[in-house]
This record gives structure tokens, C-alpha cells and sequence, in this order.
């Protein structure tokens, strides 16, 4: 059967980029994106890949500001024609499950998420940015900006019927999958290269953050909390539009790296005494990338974290977004911290594998090509 790969952009490699891999790797085919750098494919499964970009790759400055284009996603991701392929296989988490696709078609969406900033994040999204509120020139960006949103989310919930059946990359997305699009959905974790994490069981003194600098990963809340405990040393990897506000409200015990390559930031996790992490995050491969290298982990305790991490065991949960919350989970984290076993964090974080992804997925591919799947609806 003939398979089309479908993604919604391959500009950054992270953790949805891996999935698609870990898919391309079982069904090497043709792979359909609003756009792509080229230099980002380089060293991985898509450098050899034939990608079909849309007209979206030809605006301007559309690598760095392609975010600013989501207006034109619904109209650029149907122009694409998929009609010759037997077997449509979306990762999708904002646009690509629209592809158009039609009745003697199966379309797989492996879904990391619905649209958050169109869905639950909304409000939360206009807050952070400024635009719920304003006067003037702000206040017409706001209304513009909940303009699109809400065209977006009207075109995100008409292209639910496109897809005949959804994976979900954790029990909190199936939830939000049946909340907001009424769908049941298969849930197989995504795959972390447990392998190539060398477990280290000497740690150094210091915490550690890494993270894309956007408001949803809340890594304010840990420049604040470690702000205000200055005898402990944090190191922050990880670069975004939210950098340079973020770092100049930052103690003189926090290092900024700034965006550093994988070997890099491998090095650092070994050594960390913990990983911190703030955002209520739909999986969070980090998390068990951390867990291999038998770091401990300090995380908002919700959404996926529940799912990966082992409260008192792997990890520490703090229950609130707040400093005062993510301090005290500090504190508690040192009280207890020789009990962590770098061996259990490793074997908690093989659970997650790449090869137990891919035989998931192949299983759950083939039931539904034979129509033996049970979530179509």
C-alpha cells in the first residue's frame, strides 16, 4: 500500500520530529510539510527524504516568522494532493490532520495534541502575550489575533471527520481528544533513543533547565524560584522570543547557554544533580530523556509528567505553576535526594524506547489497515 507521511513543519528537530522519525523509519515514504530548513534535516532519516513543501516556504522570512503565518496553514496544507496514496499518516499538533483525503483513503493521525493556543491555552495565550488586553495599536492587535484564533479553531474542528482514526501520545491528550473533538483515541507513548543515553551515577552540584523560551513552558517561574535561592547554582540551555526578558530578570546564580547542540546539552544532563521543568506538558520526552541518564527530575505534577514520572521515586512533583511552589518541591527534593536510584530512573525511562514505539505503532497500523481496530470512533 502506498503511504504519505504528513507533519506540520520541519523547521526545529524536537520532540514531535522524532516520532515522525521513528514512523519514516517504519514506512520510508514521501513526506508533506508546510515548510522546511534543510539545514535542520541534515544528519537525520529525512536527509534523503523526498519533502513536498507548500506555497508557505516562499513567504517572507517564513523559516523564523512561519508562526506569524497561521492564517494561511488551513489554505496551504489542502492544496496538497494526496489522492494517489492508499494510507495517509499525519503527526500533526496543529495543522496537519486537515489534510484533504477521501472515502477509499485511511488517514491515521498520530495527534501530540489539538491546537493548544486555539483549544486550552487560549486565554492563557492572549494573557501572556499582552493581547486580552490593551489600548490603540494593542487593542486592534488583540482583536485580530482572536479573529484568527477563532478561525482557526472553527477550520481545526471541521477537519475532525478527515481523520478515521487518532493516536494520542499520552492518556492526558486522549483526554483532551474526547473533550474536544468527541473522538476515542489509541494511546502509544512516543519513542526516546533510550540507548544513547549513557547513564552517570556521580552528579555535579548544579540544577538544570532546557526549554524553548515561549510563555507555555513557564520558565519564568524557575528563573524566580532559583532567583530567590541563590545558593544553589541553575544552568539554563535553550533559546526562543522570550530569552532576553527572561534572562534579565535572572540571579547572578544562573547561567544562560543559550541553544546548544544535543551533544551539549547531553553532557549537562548526566552531570545535573536534577532536571527542572515548569510547563504542563502533553508527554515530555525531555523528562525521560533525563530519567535515563539517572537525573532525577523536579516537574509541575500534570499533564504527561504523571505518566513518566514516579513521585518520591524518579522525581519530585511540585503541584502549582508558582515560585513558592517549585521552591518548596526544591527543598523537598534535597531532603530525599540520596534516596534517588540512577539504575530505577533508567529502568522507568526504557519503558519510553524507540524500539517499543515502533512495534507498538507497526501493530496498531496493521490492525487498522485489516480493520480490526476498535477507536474509529
Amino acid at each position: 500500500m502506498k503511504v504519505a507521511l504528513v507533519h506540520d513543519w520541519l523547521i526545529t528537530f524536537g520532540g514531535a520530529e522524532k516520532v515522525l522519525e521513528a514512523i519514516y523509519e517504519l514506512y520510508p515514504s514521501p513526506i508533506y510539510t508546510l515548510l522546511a530548513n534543510k539545514d535542520v534535516l541534515k544528519n537525520t532519516a529525512f536527509e534523503k527524504a523526498k519533502v513536498h513543501t507548500s506555497f508557505i516556504q516562499k513567504f517572507p522570512k517564513a523559516k523564523k516568522w512561519y508562526r506569524n503565518y497561521l492564517l494561511f496553514f488551513p489554505l496551504a496544507i489542502e492544496q496538497f494532493d494526496l489522492s494517489n496514496y492508499d494510507v495517509i499518516i499525519s503527526s500533526s499538533t496543529c495543522a496537519a490532520k486537515g489534510v484533504l483525503t477521501n472515502a477509499n483513503q485511511i488517514h491515521v493521525c498520530y495527534c501530540h495534541t489539538p491546537v493548544r493556543y486555539a483549544w486550552d491555552l487560549y486565554h492563557q495565550y492572549l494573557k501572556e502575550t499582552g493581547l486580552s488586553q490593551g489600548k490603540g495599536f494593542k487593542k486592534i492587535q488583540g482583536l485580530i489575533a482572536k479573529l484568527i484564533l477563532h478561525y482557526i479553531r472553527m477550520w481545526d474542528y471541521t477537519t475532525i471527520s478527515r481523520v478515521d482514526y487518532f493516536i494520542a501520545n499520552s492518556v492526558h491528550v486522549a483526554k483532551r481528544i474526547k473533550k474536544i473533538y468527541g473522538r476515542n483515541s489509541i494511546v502509544i507513548y512516543p519513542p526516546v533513543d533510550v540507548h544513547k543515553f549513557e547513564l552517570q551515577k556521580e552528579k555535579e552540584k548544579f540544577y538544570l533547565t532546557a526549554s524553548r523560551m515561549v510563555p507555555y513552558k513557564r520558565i519564568n517561574i524557575i528563573i524566580e524560584a532559583f532567583s530567590k535561592m541563590l545558593d544553589r547554582k541553575l544552568i539554563v540551555i535553550g533559546n526562543g522570543p522570550d530569552y532576553n526578558k527572561i534572562k534579565s530578570r535572572a540571579g547572578k546564580n544562573i547561567e544562560f547557554l543559550g541553544h546548544q547542540p544535543s551533544e551539549v546539552l547531553r553532557i549537562y544532563m548526566q552531570k545535573a544533580k536534577a532536571f527542572v521543568f515548569a510547563a504542563e506538558e502533553d508527554f515530555g520526552i525531555v523528562l525521560v530523556e533525563a530519567q535515563a541518564y539517572g537525573t532525577p527530575v523536579i516537574v509541575f505534577g500534570k499533564g504527561g509528567a504523571v505518566e513518566t514520572v514516579i513521585n518520591g521515586k524518579t522525581g519530585v512533583f511540585f503541584k502549582k505553576q508558582t515560585v513558592e511552589s517549585l521552591i518548596n518541591a526544591v527543598k523537598k527534593f534535597e531532603v530525599i535526594e540520596d534516596k534517588f536510584d540512577p539504575y530505577f530512573l533508567r529502568k522507568n525511562a526504557e519503558r519510553f524506547s524507540k524500539e517499543r514505539f515502533k512495534k507498538e505503532f507497526k501493530k496498531v497500523i496493521e490492525k487498522i489497515i485489516k480493520g480490526e481496530a476498535e477507536s474509529r470512533i
